[in-house]
């Protein structure tokens, strides 16, 4: 069984899972708070908007992610979420798109292990490493 992401946001989880599925592709399912059926949970009508189960399916890949209302949440630490093309262009591409507005913490460059690696966190706080992969049998 894979392992499978899944993040957590202080509110800005529909327009983090839009904007990388602008960047990635593949299928985006969101439910908001509002659709938890009636009786499971009390929602503050402040929460009802908020996102509390989303999935990116890309390829064979999910990410999932949900917002966390608690007033102490605070963006991922120690952790990145790693995404590998087997093309340099599209590698620098979706690097490009994800730094947009947020932070490079390693600028895309060729590395010993990979013909392009970089590292940024994105305007929503969440760490990523994206790669071109080396071709099969190097």
């Amino acid at each position: 069984m894979p392992f499978l992401p899944y993040l957590f946001f202080g509110g800005t989880c529909r327009a983090a899972l839009t904007r990388y599925q602008e960047i990635l592709g593949g299928e985006l399912d969101v439910m908001s708070m509002s659709d938890m059926p009636p009786g499971e949970a009390e929602v503050p009508p402040e929460h009802t908007d908020l996102v509390m189960h989303g999935a990116l399916r890309v390829g064979d890949g999910v990410l999932m992610a949900s917002d966390d209302p608690s007033p102490d949440f605070s963006p991922p630490r120690a952790m990145c979420v790693h995404y590998g093309v087997a093309d340099v262009d599209e590698a620098e591409r979706i690097f490009a798109a994800l730094a947009d507005g947020g932070e490079i913490t390693m600028p895309m460059a060729e590395t010993f292990w990979a013909p392009r690696f970089g590292s940024c966190v994105d305007r929503f706080g969440i760490p990523w490493m994206i790669s071109a992969e080396p071709p099969a049998g190097d």
